[in-house]
């Protein structure tokens, strides 16, 4: 057998011994590996530094409405709704929170305090208007019906339809009355605050609308309101 020179085994051993070669696949796959990271990293920071901007504005605009929710809130968790138990019936009453928030504020404070407790209805005009109150006097209901008949055959306005529910805007002593309009009333603008509409009984409105009265439309016989509950929801 023929000896190896020890030159030709060094040579041998350096061809051994030399890097490997690295594929054009390889090279490509890890250049698309890198370049996926750094995208990542771009449209991660991008992420965050536009959720810090949006977060920044929406708590000015958090800041900026804490004061009207704050008030609103307190309107919202107030009772929607008033059971008017009289002696015919019961009148469901919505009250309009939004319209006229400081007079159902009054007439939910009164309801709390037992105001309304066995207050008699006062003045019934038929086809006009049935008033409820402590005082005697004849108070609006007096000049009402002066014109009331004539008036009622104009244009109505919609906001005082049969079945509302107002207190006089009369400033006296006479206190908080309840007026309950039993047909479309155009000339109230000026004299009734309207807070609320009758949206269950309004049978039992016209059942107390026609109870004999004298001719100063007081009813002969008492009928009145024995007590109201209040709800936020019905």
């Amino acid at each position: 057998m023929a000896r190896i020179k020890p030159q030709a085994l060094l040579n041998q051993s350096k061809k051994k011994k030399g890097p490997a070669r690295i594929s054009a696949t390889t090279i490509l796959l890890c250049n698309l590996v890198v370049v996926v990271i750094i995208l990542s990293l771009v449209a991660t920071y991008r992420h965050w530094s536009q959720r810090s901007t949006n977060q920044t504005g929406i708590g000015l605009s958090t800041f900026e409405d804490t004061a009207d929710s704050f008030a609103n809130s307190k309107k919202y968790d107030l009772p929607g709704y008033a059971i008017l138990n009289t002696s015919k019936g019961y009148i469901t009453v919505e009250l309009n929170k939004d319209g006229s928030p400081m007079i159902v504020d009054k007439f939910l404070d009164l309801c709390q305090k037992g105001y309304f407790k066995g207050m008699p209805f006062r003045h019934v005009i038929k086809h006009y208007v049935i008033q409820a109150g402590h005082s005697e006097g004849l108070g609006a209901a007096e000049d009402w019906t002066k014109k009331g008949k004539l008036h009622s055959r104009l244009a109505t306005s919609p906001k005082h339809e049969a079945f509302m529910i107002g207190t006089s805007k009369t400033r006296d002593n006479t206190g908080f009355e309840l007026f309950i309009t039993t047909a479309p009333i155009p000339d109230l603008n000026d004299k009734i605050l309207v807070f609320g509409r009758a949206v269950k009984g309004e049978d039992v409105v016209q059942e107390i609308e026609e109870v004999d009265t004298d001719e100063h439309y007081r009813p002969k016989s008492p009928v009145g309101i024995v007590d109201v509950t209040l709800k936020r929801e019905i």
